[in-house]
């Protein structure tokens, strides 16, 4: 598993684990980093899961609204919780971070639904994020 693969899967924890805490994720990140340097059991957090969860924090409510506007028969509350946090991952690296290819987010989206989710869920995941990638340059508006 490469690096950023191990990135992106450790960034959906900590966004799964604070949805599931009902806190901010980086009160989390801060967690996470904190037992990473004063666990031996616990491996540090790298640089880019820490820019992939505060760049989600900062367009998590213009996320959300995507969410709950472009997945057809969901509301966001009811979705879900892993197939929502790998949705909002992907969604803020597809639409802000232009580093990233989009079929790599997309593809690995779906490699973190498959591996933690449904078997429904990569079809899901896959569908959403294709239809924010189609909407990419009407979607990248801030809204923080």
């Amino acid at each position: 598993m490469s690096a950023r693969s191990k990135a992106r899967k450790r960034a959906f924890q900590i966004l799964f684990e604070a949805d599931q805490r009902g806190v901010p994720a980086r009160t989390v990140l801060a967690d996470w980093i904190r037992h990473g340097r004063t666990d031996d059991r616990q491996p540090p957090v790298n640089e880019y899961t820490m820019q992939l969860v505060e760049g989600y924090e900062g367009y998590a409510t213009r996320i959300d609204e995507l969410i709950s506007t472009y997945a057809t028969d969901w509301d966001l509350d009811r979705m879900p919780v892993v197939d929502r946090n790998i949705i909002r991952l992907g969604a803020y690296e597809l639409v802000w971070v232009d580093e990233t290819p989009d079929a790599v987010v997309i593809d690995e989206a779906v490699q973190l639904a498959k591996e933690f989710s449904t078997d429904d869920s990569p079809s899901f995941v896959n569908g959403l994020l294709g239809r924010f990638k189609e909407l990419k340059p009407s979607l990248r508006r801030d809204g923080a």
